[in-house]
C-alpha cells in the first residue's frame, strides 16, 4: 500500500531562563496541550487482585537492564540517538515503574550527528556497588564503550568514562565476593568468523578506579550453546552468582522472531560454562504465528532478586498485529524466574507469554501501571517549569529551540530549518507510540508565514509522517499531510485549504496498521478527516529496519529559504 491514502484532498529551557529569539528566526509556534490515549485490546484483560500487566513498560523500551539497591529496583533501557538517553527507572515493587532521569541529559555528553535512529546508545547495563551505581553501554559509532556513574540513580551522571581497547557492543559488569570487577561483551570471535551472525562473549577484568580493563581478555562462549547449529548474535551478558555457581545468562538468535534467552553455569568465574540442557529459558519462537493478541521476539533479559528471595526477569518483546509488524516497538517485560535443579527459567516451552501475571508478594495498593502501561488518557497541559520526562529529541540538540517560559502554559516550538529526514536535531519533540490503537491529539497556533507546523508520528529519518498546517492569505490556513516511507522522497498525500481561528487542533489516529489524520479549525464544525486509512506499517519496526518504535509529538520547521511560503 506504500503511501497510499483513500484521501487526497535542546534542551528544553527552564521558566527562569527563556531566551529572546534571534531576530533572523521565525516566532516560535505555541502549543496549549497534547493529549495521548491508548485503548488496547490486550490491556481490556480482567486485571485480578494481586496481578500485574504486562508488558511493564509500553512502548519501546528495548534491552532492559535491572539493578536492587537501597529497597528499591533500578531499571535502564537502550535509547539510540534520541535525547536525553539511557533512561532511569525507579520502582519498589517491579510492576510500577517511574522514570527519575537520564544518564545522558547533558548536550556536551556524545554527539550523534551523522547518525541513522537506530545506531547511538545500545544496551546500557546498571549496577550498584559500595555506593556508587555504574551504567555501562556501547555508544555505537559515536565513540564505544563507556561507563557513567552516579550516587544518586536520578543524577547527576558521569561524563563517559571510555574504555579503551574494548570493542563490540552489550557490556555489563559482574562485581565477585573476592572483590573483583569483571567486564563482559558481545565480539568479534577469536579466529574467523564461520557464519554470518558468528559472535562470542568475552571477559577481561576491570579496575574501575581508574576505569581501565587488565589482564587476559578471554572467550567464554564461542558462537552460543549450541556451536555445531551455528547460532547467532549470541550478546546481552550478563553473570549472577547463586550457591556456590557463577550463572551465565545470554541473549541468542537475533532481535527477531528467533530471539531467546540462554543460560550456562560454572564454579568458577571463568569457567568453562556449561549450557543448560533445556535451553533457551526463554524464547516465543516455538508459538503459532497466527495465534491471537500475539508477543514475539523475547529475550535479552536480566534478573533480579527480591526481597522475600523470588527471582524475576525484565525483558525485551514486541506485540505484533498482522503476524509481523510491531510500531510499539520492543517493549520491557516481567516474569517470574523459578529455579529448577540448580537453573533458572523464565518460560517453559511453547508457552505464550502471559499480558495479566501474579504480582510480586511486596506489591502494595492498586495494580494501575499507567502511564507505564495500560489503557489510559494522558494528557500534557504543559503547564510546568521543565517537560516531562516521556518527551524526546532526536539525537542531540545543538540550541534551545523549546521552552515553557516564552509563553507560560504552552510549550514553545521555535522552528528550524531541519526536516525530519535530517541526521542532525529537528525541532521534534516526541513520546513513545505506546498502544496498537491511540489518538494523539494537540492545540496548537496558527503558524507564522514561512513556518510549517504541527504532529509527526516518527519511526526514524526514512520513515515518518507530518500532519502539518501552513499560514495562507487571509484567515486561511493550508492543512496538509507529508510522509516517507523509505524510498528516500518526501510526498504530500493530502492537502486542503480552510478557513481557521488564530488556534486549531490536530489529532492522529492509529489501528493497528490503519493511520488516519484529522483537524478541527474551531468552527463548529468539529474534527474533518484530511486523509484516512493512511498506511501505517510505515511506522513497523519490521519494515522500517532498525530497533527503535514510533513517537509521536509536536514539530515545527522553518520553511522560509525552501520556496514554500
Amino acid at each position: 500500500m506504500g503511501l497510499a491514502c483513500s484521501v487526497l484532498a535542546s534542551a528544553l529551557l527552564p521558566a527562569s531562563a527563556a531566551q529572546p529569539t534571534p531576530s533572523s528566526s521565525p516566532p516560535p509556534v505555541f502549543f496549549d496541550w497534547f493529549e495521548y490515549a491508548g485503548r488496547d485490546a490486550a490491556f481490556e484483560l480482567p486485571l485480578p487482585a494481586g496481578h500485574y500487566r504486562n508488558p511493564v513498560l509500553a512502548g519501546f523500551h528495548a534491552d532492559p537492564s535491572i539493578v536492587a539497591a537501597n529497597g528499591r529496583f533500578y531499571l535502564v533501557n537502550s535509547s539510540f540517538t534520541y535525547f536525553p538517553g539511557i533512561p532511569v527507572f525507579e520502582s519498589e515493587d517491579l510492576v510500577h515503574w517511574k522514570q527519575i532521569g537520564n544518564v545522558i541529559d547533558r548536550p556536551t555528553q556524545l554527539d550523534f550527528d551523522g547518525l541513522s535512529v537506530s545506531r547511538g546508545i545500545f544496551a546500557p547495563t546498571i549496577e550498584f556497588n559500595a555506593g556508587t551505581f555504574y551504567v555501562v553501554t556501547t555508544a555505537t559509532d559515536s565513540g564505544g564503550n563507556f561507563i557513567a556513574t552516579a550516587s544518586d540513580p536520578a543524577g547527576p551522571w558521569s561524563d563517559p568514562h571510555w574504555l579503551p581497547g574494548i570493542g563490540g557492543i552489550d557490556p555489563s559488569l559482574f562485581f565477585d565476593d573476592d572483590g573483583k570487577v569483571y567486564l563482559l561483551n558481545n565480539d568479534e570471535p577469536p579466529g574467523p568468523a564461520r557464519y554470518d551472525g558468528h559472535r562470542a562473549i568475552w571477559m577481561q577484568q576491570i579496575d574501575l578506579e581508574r576505569f581501565e580493563p587488565i589482564g587476559p581478555r578471554k572467550v567464554l562462549i564461542d558462537g552460543g550453546v549450541e556451536p555445531e547449529k551455528n547460532p547467532i548474535w549470541i550478546e546481552g551478558p550478563h553473570i549472577y552468582k547463586r550457591e556456590g555457581w557463577y550463572y551465565l545468562s545470554d541473549a541468542e538468535g537475533g532481535t527477531g522472531p528467533q530471539h531467546s534467552q540462554v543460560v550456562l553455569r560454572s564454579r568458577e568465574v571463568w569457567g568453562p560454562y556449561v549450557p543448560y540442557a533445556k535451553n533457551p529459558i526463554l524464547t516465543q519462537r516455538d508459538l503459532p504465528a497466527d495465534r491471537p493478541l500475539p508477543i514475539t521476539n523475547a529475550g535479552h533479559a536480566d534478573l533480579v532478586e527480591g526481597p522475600d528471595g523470588s527471582w524475576w526477569a525484565v525483558f525485551l518483546a514486541s506485540r505484533n498485529y498482522q503476524t509481523r509488524h510491531y510500531n510499539t516497538g520492543r517493549e520491557t517485560y516481567l516474569l517470574p524466574v523459578h529455579w529448577r535443579d540448580g537453573w533458572p527459567e523464565i518460560l517453559p516451552p511453547g508457552e505464550a507469554i502471559p499480558y495479566v501475571v501474579g504480582a510480586p508478594s511486596w506489591m502494595r495498593g492498586e495494580a494501575s501501571q499507567a502511564p507505564s502501561t495500560g489503557n489510559f488518557v494522558r494528557r500534557d497541559e504543559f503547564d510546568g517549569d521543565t517537560l516531562s520526562m516521556e518527551w524526546m529529541r532526536v539525537r542531540v540538540p545543538r540550541q534551545a529551540w523549546a521552552d515553557l517560559a516564552t509563553q507560560p502554559g504552552a510549550l514553545a516550538v521555535h522552528p528550524l530549518t531541519e526536516d525530519l529526514d535530517t541526521l542532525r536535531n529537528p525541532a521534534f519533540l516526541g513520546r513513545r507510540q505506546q498502544h496498537l490503537r491511540f489518538e494523539a491529539s494537540t492545540s496548537m497556533s496558527r503558524p507564522a508565514p514561512g513556518v510549517a507546523a504541527g504532529l509527526a508520528a516518527f519511526q526514524s529519518e526514512a520513515y515518518w509522517y507530518f500532519l502539518g498546517v501552513r499560514s495562507a492569505p487571509g484567515d486561511r490556513v493550508s492543512v496538509f499531510l507529508e510522509g516517507r516511507d523509505g524510498t528516500g522522497t518526501t510526498r504530500t498525500l493530502a492537502t486542503r485549504e480552510v478557513e481557521a481561528a488564530d488556534d486549531l487542533r490536530l489529532k492522529i489516529e492509529g489501528d493497528e496498521g490503519d493511520y488516519a489524520f484529522s483537524f478541527d479549525t474551531g468552527d463548529g464544525a468539529g474534527w474533518q478527516t484530511l486523509a484516512g486509512q493512511v498506511d501505517g506499517t510505515v511506522l513497523s519496526t519490521d519494515r522500517a529496519g532498525g530497533f527503535v518504535g514510533a513517537l509521536l509529538g509536536p514539530f515545527a520547521r522553518d520553511e522560509r529559504n525552501l520556496g514554500n511560503d
